[in-house]
């Protein structure tokens, strides 16, 4: 059997060709030039770039993540959407601190962002809500994720009971619904470099955002 070590260090990195970037040029916010590379992900046909990885604390302390698709980003901060019952809406409830990580391979960019969440107003998540696909909203009103499923059938006899709902009253909303905003304290933009001499520009938030350097 093909040892495992070596198979791995035979996998390509970095396979990525990053855009012309001086850290220099950054505006003074890191929402600005997140869009920014948000937009420039989105035009060079990046997979899946509004996929970002959500990391919270579990009551244990022990942190556990999972991927999620960023809703929008305003001056308030980086939005996503779920369950309030959840098991990513119970770690917010008990700590509600958490980072996003977003990974573009195309372009050798990664974004790190470490704030505060807070909930939505119910109006402002119930939109949201009504956004989603009628399938995703079915789904969201069995109110059942992250349960332990006796039987796979059970979802299809769930979620047609929900979309039955749905039929009837197409602007109902699940209770627990919840549109989050994540208020960075903390964004790193980091830009590979084959050689490993990578780029990194940090914001600080204190009483207003600093960037600073970082080695790689």
């Amino acid at each position: 059997m093909t040892d495992l070590r070596t198979r791995l260090r035979a996998v390509p990195t970095l396979t990525g060709t990053p855009p012309a970037w001086d850290p220099a040029l950054a505006p003074e916010t890191p929402h600005e030039l997140f869009v920014d590379w948000l937009l420039t992900a989105i035009d060079a046909q990046a997979p899946e770039p509004c996929a970002m990885t959500l990391s919270t604390v579990r009551a244990d302390g022990r942190p556990n993540g999972r991927v999620l698709i960023l809703k929008n980003v305003t001056d308030d901060g980086w939005q996503f959407a779920s369950t309030s019952t959840s098991r990513k809406g119970d770690e917010l409830a008990t700590s509600p601190y958490a980072a996003l990580t977003f990974y573009w391979i195309p372009l050798g960019r990664q974004v790190r962002i470490l704030g505060t969440v807070a909930a939505a107003e119910a109006g402002e998540s119930a939109d949201d809500f009504l956004r989603r696909p009628e399938a995703a909203r079915a789904e969201a009103l069995v109110g059942r994720q992250s349960a332990v499923l006796a039987d796979p059938a059970d979802i299809d006899v769930a979620v047609k009971e929900q979309a039955e709902r749905i039929a009837a009253d197409p602007g109902l909303v699940a209770p627990n619904w919840t549109l989050y905003t994540l208020r960075a304290e903390e964004v790193e933009f980091w830009q590979a470099d084959p050689d490993r001499r990578h780029t990194r520009l940090r914001y600080r938030l204190e009483d207003h955002w600093t960037k600073e350097l970082l080695w790689p």
